[in-house]
Parts: structure tokens; sequence; C-alpha cells
């Protein structure tokens, strides 16, 4: 893929930040659970993060390729620290699709300052079947009251608003799902304990609960009752291209070390890459990262150009997802008893490389959206 010298600019700038911000801190990070506020604000003084906010709400106003290309290096650098970050942005999508004026003045100029949203969809019985969802909105007079229980739901404990999918109507269909903006301080959101996870461990993620929580109808994304099932689905396709790029940036950094180490050690009297054993599965991954990124980068294409990107952005997430588990299980075998070892950072990536394989829509999903897509392409 070709980049312009602007995202080339970008690149640089990412990969430098990741070397000298992420990578020598991420082991640190991951054992301690540690939120990296710091690190954070960094990436936004650099103009890193928020990349795709319109520039009149005090975004960047990047295109979806310039976010994937600074993305893969935030995900080369550590997938926890690419994930926190991301989130913010899968919750400020609903708003940029759907917002009014007003609700994109104030809460994406709050991100843009330096405040953090999250994506409340996911609940305890409901995942993949976003329809399936039990928390409520009732209208009482000029406000909404909220009830109902979210799980899952990345950077909550740190949130200063929600992006929250309830039912306006009696579940029956689609068109009974609203989206609201619920101020995270508001009386009755209570935020559960921090999830012990068994990577990314830095990226806070609790379950988030809405006890009879009163909102004002303006906190009703769009104005408008029923937009909800667009609004998530719209967040799902703009986000999945970016959750691929972190795929396919933690799987290069693996990739990374294991050859820096089969360059190095040596097994009957020559360095490990130069048994075939070794150099091809290092050029297996290499083979797999390439292709990861050629879809994601076309995904993101996809959306720039102002196409529905649905059938692309699976095809990147799903790939992506499953390559990042195949190349980082790779890197752990090639550092051999050293990448079993949480000393190293083989062990590391690969813990953090299995989410991708179930949050945004799981690999299964994404077959299920891939195939659908297909065949309404071949009219079936």
């Amino acid at each position: 893929m070709n980049l312009n010298e602007d995202q080339k600019m970008l690149q640089e700038l990412s990969r430098i930040f990741a070397d000298e911000e992420l990578i020598p801190n991420a082991e640190e990070w991951d054992r301690e659970g540690t939120f990296p506020s710091e690190a954070i604000g960094k990436a936004r003084e650099l103009g890193l993060l928020n990349c795709t906010i319109p520039e009149q709400y005090g975004g960047m106003g990047l295109s979806f390729l310039d976010e994937v290309v600074i993305n893969e290096e935030l995900g080369r650098g550590d997938p926890g620290f690419a994930t926190i970050t991301g989130v913010t942005m899968l919750a400020c999508h609903p708003v940029i699709y759907s917002g009014t004026e007003e609700q994109k003045q104030e809460y994406l100029g709050r991100v843009c300052d330096g405040q953090i949203s999250a994506y409340c969809v996911t609940e305890p019985g409901a995942g993949s079947d976003v329809k399936a969802i039990q928390t409520s909105a009732k209208r009482e007079g000029d406000s909404y009251r909220i009830s109902g229980s979210k799980m899952w739901i990345g950077g909550a404990g740190y949130a200063d608003w929600f992006y929250v999918l309830a039912k306006t109507g009696d579940g029956k269909s689609r068109d009974d799902l609203s989206g609201f903006i619920v101020e995270a301080d508001a009386p009755g959101v209570r935020i559960g304990k921090k999830e012990e996870k068994m990577g990314q461990r830095c990226s806070d993620t609790r379950a988030v609960s809405f006890d009879d929580v009163l909102v004002p109808s303006s906190s009703l994304l769009g104005g408008k009752e029923g937009d909800g099932w667009m609004q998530a689905m719209i967040a799902f396709d703009r986000s999945r291209p970016m959750l691929a790029s972190h795929a396919v940036g933690n799987a290069r950094g693996a990739m990374e070390e294991a050859w820096a180490y089969a360059t190095k050690r040596e097994a009957f009297s020559k360095p490990i890459i130069e048994h075939q054993a070794i150099s091809f599965m290092l050029a297996d991954m290499a083979t797999k990262i390439e292709a990861g990124r050629l879809l994601t980068h076309n995904s993101a294409m996809k959306l720039d150009d102002g196409e529905r990107a649905t059938l692309e952005s699976a095809h990147a997430k799903r790939y992506a997802a499953d390559i990042g588990m195949e190349v980082t299980t790779d890197a752990v075998q090639i550092f051999g008893g050293y990448g079993y070892s949480e000393e190293f950072p083989a062990a590391r990536r690969m813990r953090g490389a299995k989410i991708y394989q179930i949050f945004g829509g799981t690999s299964q999903i994404q077959r299920m959206i891939i195939t659908r897509e297909i065949r309404k392409i071949r009219g079936e």
C-alpha cells in the first residue's frame, strides 16, 4: 500500500511514540493493571487520538486510512493501550453519525478536550445478539428513566460519559432500540469492579449498572427514538478497521521480536533463523501480517469513499484477529521456553491477541456477516 507523505509522517510519529512511550512501559502496565493516563495524554497532544472526529468539533479530521496507519503502530507498541484509546472513538461514532449539532459540539468537544467515553451495548445476556439487550429507557414527561446492566465495558472506570443502547419499545424489533448519552456521574449509575482479564490488563474493563437513571430527553441521541440499531451497526463498521489494525500491529510486534531472537539464538551451531523450520514460520508470519494490513487498508478506504463497508470491515476484523492469534502463538513457539515466561514479551502479546477474536463482534459473527453480505451480492 502506497501511503502519501502526510501518512508516512503520521506513521513515523506513531512509531516513535510506540518505541519511546509504549514498549518500555507495556510489561509494567500489564503486570500492575495500570491505566496509562499519562501516555494517553501524550498521545492526544501529538494528535494520535480522536483521529476521525471532524475538525469543527475539535478533532483531527483525519481519514479512516490515516487512523488505521496510526493505530497499527499503537497496537505494535501495546495492544492494551491501543484498545483503551480506541474505545473512546467507538462511543463517538454514533454521535458523529446521528447526533444533533448540539450533541456533537458538546460531547465530541469534550472528548477532544481530554475526556473519555465508553460504549455501553454488551450485556450479561446479550453480546453478539444486540437485539437481545434488556436495558430499557422509559419516557417520563420530558425525561427518560434508564434501567439495566451492561457488561465488559472498556474504559468504564475512567469514562466521563457513556453511549448507552436501550429499548424504548417492547424489544420485538430493531426499531425499538435507541441510543442515549449518559453522564458517568449521573445518580443511579454504578460502576462495577475492574475485571481481571487474561490479557490487555491495562485496559480498564467493568460492568456498568443503570438503576432508574433519569436523563433529560436531550440525551436521546439524534433526538429520535428507534435509531439505536443503526447507530450501533455504524459504530461497528467504522471501528472494525481500527480493531483490525490493532491486531495487525500486535502481530507485527510479535514477529519483529521473534525475528530478532531467531537471529541471535543458536542451535546446532547456527542461528535458528537459518533452520528452515523457523524461517518458514517467520515467512508465514510476514505474509499473514501483509494480508491483514491490506484488508484493513481496503476497508478503511471504502469508508473514506463514503461507501458502506460492512463486508470489507468484517473481512478485515475476522482475518486480522485470527492471524493475530496465530502469529503471536508462533512467536511464543520460536522463543521456546522463554516464550512461555512472562519475563519476555511473547506471552503478553499472545494473551493480548485473543480478545480481538471476541470483542467488536467475534470471529464467528464476522463469518456470519461475510456470508450474509456475499449472499446479498449474489442475489440469493
